[in-house]
Protein backbone atom coordinates (compact mmCIF):
# COMPACT_ATOMS: atom_id res chain seq x y z
CA UNK A 1 0.00 0.00 0.00
CA UNK A 2 1.65 3.44 -0.96
CA UNK A 3 1.14 6.42 0.81
CA UNK A 4 1.18 10.31 -0.11
CA UNK A 5 4.76 9.86 1.94
CA UNK A 6 5.78 7.37 -0.49
CA UNK A 7 5.17 9.89 -3.44
CA UNK A 8 6.71 12.77 -1.89
CA UNK A 9 9.44 10.80 -0.27
CA UNK A 10 10.52 9.63 -4.22
CA UNK A 11 10.03 13.06 -5.49
CA UNK A 12 13.16 14.02 -3.27
CA UNK A 13 15.30 10.83 -4.16
CA UNK A 14 14.71 11.60 -7.66
CA UNK A 15 15.68 15.41 -7.02
CA UNK A 16 18.06 15.19 -4.44
CA UNK A 17 19.97 11.85 -4.89
CA UNK A 18 22.49 13.54 -2.36
CA UNK A 19 20.58 13.88 0.38
CA UNK A 20 19.59 11.03 2.84
CA UNK A 21 15.59 11.49 2.72
CA UNK A 22 14.86 8.72 4.86
CA UNK A 23 13.81 10.56 8.00
CA UNK A 24 11.02 12.16 5.90
CA UNK A 25 9.20 8.52 6.29
CA UNK A 26 8.91 8.53 9.77
CA UNK A 27 8.14 11.85 10.51
CA UNK A 28 6.39 13.15 7.64
CA UNK A 29 3.98 10.39 8.31
CA UNK A 30 3.95 11.74 12.28
CA UNK A 31 3.52 14.92 11.01
CA UNK A 32 0.00 14.25 8.55
CA UNK A 33 -1.16 11.86 11.30
CA UNK A 34 -1.02 14.45 13.65
CA UNK A 35 -3.13 16.80 11.38
CA UNK A 36 -5.96 13.71 11.24
CA UNK A 37 -5.81 13.42 14.64
CA UNK A 38 -6.21 17.42 14.97
CA UNK A 39 -9.34 17.14 12.60
CA UNK A 40 -11.42 14.35 14.33
CA UNK A 41 -10.26 16.32 17.87
CA UNK A 42 -12.27 18.90 16.55
CA UNK A 43 -14.81 16.85 15.55
CA UNK A 44 -15.31 15.12 18.71
CA UNK A 45 -15.12 18.12 20.70
CA UNK A 46 -17.63 20.23 18.40
CA UNK A 47 -20.06 17.70 19.23
CA UNK A 48 -20.14 19.00 22.89
CA UNK A 49 -19.60 22.44 22.08
CA UNK A 50 -16.03 22.16 23.14
CA UNK A 51 -13.14 23.98 22.07
CA UNK A 52 -10.00 21.77 22.00
CA UNK A 53 -8.27 24.28 24.70
CA UNK A 54 -11.56 23.90 26.69
CA UNK A 55 -11.15 20.15 26.82
CA UNK A 56 -7.69 20.29 27.76
CA UNK A 57 -8.69 22.60 30.78
CA UNK A 58 -11.81 20.11 32.07
CA UNK A 59 -9.86 17.32 31.48
CA UNK A 60 -7.09 18.50 33.13
CA UNK A 61 -9.47 18.86 36.04
CA UNK A 62 -11.00 15.66 35.82
CA UNK A 63 -8.12 14.16 35.82
CA UNK A 64 -7.53 15.20 39.02
CA UNK A 65 -9.88 13.43 41.03
CA UNK A 66 -12.69 14.53 43.45
CA UNK A 67 -12.91 17.14 44.34
CA UNK A 68 -11.77 17.83 40.55
CA UNK A 69 -9.90 21.76 41.21
CA UNK A 70 -6.46 22.70 40.57
CA UNK A 71 -4.58 25.47 41.30
CA UNK A 72 -4.26 28.03 38.09
CA UNK A 73 -0.55 27.10 38.63
CA UNK A 74 -1.20 23.28 38.19
CA UNK A 75 -2.82 23.94 35.40
CA UNK A 76 -0.45 26.23 33.64
CA UNK A 77 1.46 23.38 34.14
CA UNK A 78 -0.33 20.90 32.64
CA UNK A 79 -1.80 22.73 29.65
CA UNK A 80 1.20 24.52 28.55
CA UNK A 81 -0.01 27.88 28.55
CA UNK A 82 1.21 31.26 29.83
CA UNK A 83 -0.81 32.65 33.51
CA UNK A 84 -2.13 35.20 31.19
CA UNK A 85 -4.15 32.92 28.71
CA UNK A 86 -4.85 30.65 31.65
CA UNK A 87 -6.73 33.51 33.23
CA UNK A 88 -8.65 34.55 30.34
CA UNK A 89 -9.82 30.40 29.63
CA UNK A 90 -10.98 30.31 33.29
CA UNK A 91 -12.58 33.28 33.18
CA UNK A 92 -13.98 32.24 29.78
CA UNK A 93 -15.07 28.57 31.32
CA UNK A 94 -16.67 30.10 34.27
CA UNK A 95 -18.83 32.34 32.09
CA UNK A 96 -19.89 28.48 30.92
CA UNK A 97 -20.74 27.26 34.14
CA UNK A 98 -18.18 24.81 32.95
CA UNK A 99 -15.65 25.56 36.02
CA UNK A 100 -15.62 27.76 39.48
CA UNK A 101 -13.13 29.92 41.06
CA UNK A 102 -12.89 29.05 44.85
CA UNK A 103 -10.65 30.60 47.72
CA UNK A 104 -7.41 28.50 48.24
CA UNK A 105 -7.95 27.34 52.33
CA UNK A 106 -3.80 26.95 52.10
CA UNK A 107 -3.33 30.37 50.57
CA UNK A 108 -5.58 33.50 51.84
CA UNK A 109 -4.62 35.18 48.30
CA UNK A 110 -4.24 32.08 46.50
CA UNK A 111 -7.45 30.35 44.36
CA UNK A 112 -8.55 26.90 43.05
CA UNK A 113 -10.19 26.07 39.72
CA UNK A 114 -12.95 23.59 40.45
CA UNK A 115 -15.44 21.65 38.11
CA UNK A 116 -18.62 22.25 38.20
CA UNK A 117 -20.85 19.00 37.45
CA UNK A 118 -22.06 20.40 33.55
CA UNK A 119 -18.07 20.85 33.28
CA UNK A 120 -17.26 16.97 34.58
CA UNK A 121 -20.28 15.83 32.47
CA UNK A 122 -18.55 17.75 29.05
CA UNK A 123 -15.19 16.42 29.94
CA UNK A 124 -16.62 13.00 30.42
CA UNK A 125 -19.08 12.98 27.07
CA UNK A 126 -16.65 14.45 25.16
CA UNK A 127 -13.58 12.10 26.51
CA UNK A 128 -16.06 9.33 25.37
CA UNK A 129 -16.32 10.88 21.78
CA UNK A 130 -12.47 11.37 21.35
CA UNK A 131 -11.78 8.00 22.19
CA UNK A 132 -14.22 6.59 19.31
CA UNK A 133 -12.65 8.79 17.15
CA UNK A 134 -8.68 7.62 17.73
CA UNK A 135 -10.46 4.38 17.65
CA UNK A 136 -11.17 4.57 14.41
CA UNK A 137 -8.13 5.97 13.40
CA UNK A 138 -6.34 2.72 14.61
CA UNK A 139 -8.60 0.58 13.62
CA UNK A 140 -6.21 -0.76 10.91
CA UNK A 141 -3.56 -1.79 13.65
CA UNK A 142 -3.76 -4.72 15.60
CA UNK A 143 -3.47 -4.86 19.47
CA UNK A 144 0.22 -5.48 19.20
CA UNK A 145 0.68 -3.18 16.22
CA UNK A 146 -1.00 -0.33 18.83
CA UNK A 147 1.49 -1.57 21.81
CA UNK A 148 4.38 -1.65 19.55
CA UNK A 149 3.89 1.79 17.97
CA UNK A 150 3.08 3.13 21.57
CA UNK A 151 6.48 1.93 22.68
CA UNK A 152 8.46 3.43 19.87
CA UNK A 153 6.58 6.86 20.03
CA UNK A 154 7.47 6.67 23.50
CA UNK A 155 10.90 7.02 22.63
CA UNK A 156 11.21 9.63 20.67
CA UNK A 157 8.66 11.64 22.96
CA UNK A 158 10.18 10.98 26.11
CA UNK A 159 13.45 13.06 25.60
CA UNK A 160 11.38 16.48 24.85
CA UNK A 161 8.98 15.36 27.87
CA UNK A 162 11.63 14.89 30.23
CA UNK A 163 13.74 18.10 30.06
CA UNK A 164 14.14 20.23 33.25
CA UNK A 165 12.72 22.98 33.69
Amino acid sequence: MEDEVDRLVAAWRRERPDLDVEPLEVLSRVSRLARHLDRARRIAFAEHQLEPWEFDVLTSLRRAGAPYQLSPGQLLTQTLVTSGTMTNRIDRLTKKNLVERLPDPNDRRGVLVRLTDLGRDKADQSLAGLLDQERAILGELSRRQRAELAGLLRQLTAPFDNVPG
